[in-house]
């Protein structure tokens, strides 16, 4: 999400779409960018944008906190779920359990709490970003002229070389300078969908 869909990336892209599949308005640098921008409520959480993903995370987080701490019953999800769909996302799911409740294999495959690492990634990845983009400045220049070096190497410097030797905590901190800080994924999504 940080590196591909951004507006630099993109406009690398486009001319590579065009050159295989042929000029089309839908490679339009600027059409691309609001296809893979698009913020659109959904049921489906892999379906999901980059804005409302979260939604889906924290209703599903909810709800398994609930069952796990023996606050509600398994026959409680249905109506649990789509009064979480309608508050978080104003969908309705009354009824419809595939696009509800059974959307996920997690649940039926014993996977609990495991929801939040998505959301957690992208935490993550925001704020390595925005590490790499003071460590770099020009970095969405080169990115834009094709240049991913910058990317590879910082992430191989400070998260690939030392993922498996460190503690998520200490490796985020170490690789940007502070704990985990929610405010670099929201300052990404102001960035990005609100200019």
């Amino acid at each position: 999400m940080q590196l591909a869909r951004s507006r630099a990336f993109v406009g690398l892209l486009a001319p590579l779409l065009k050159k295989h599949f042929g000029d089309q308005p839908a490679f339009d640098p600027d059409n691309l960018h609001r296809l893979w921008t698009r913020v659109k409520r959904g049921f489906i959480r892999v379906d999901a944008d980059e804005v409302t993903y979260p939604a889906h995370v924290i209703l599903r987080y909810d709800i398994e906190r609930a069952l796990v701490e023996g606050d509600i019953e398994p026959d409680d999800i249905p109506a649990l779920w789509d009064e979480k769909m309608q508050s978080l996302l104003g969908l309705d799911t009354r009824g419809n359990y595939r696009d509800g409740c059974l959307q996920d294999v997690h649940w039926t495959e014993g996977a609990f709490g495991y929801f939040p690492s998505y959301t957690l990634g992208a935490m993550y990845a925001a704020q390595w970003f925005a590490a790499m983009r003071r460590a770099t400045p020009d970095l969405d220049a080169g990115i834009a002229a094709g240049d991913l070096k910058p990317v590879f190497a910082w992430m191989g410097a400070h998260i690939w070389s030392q993922a498996s030797l460190l503690e998520t905590p200490e490796l985020v901190r170490r690789a940007s300078g502070e704990a985990l800080n929610p405010q670099y994924f929201r300052n990404h999504l102001e960035t990005r969908y609100y200019g």
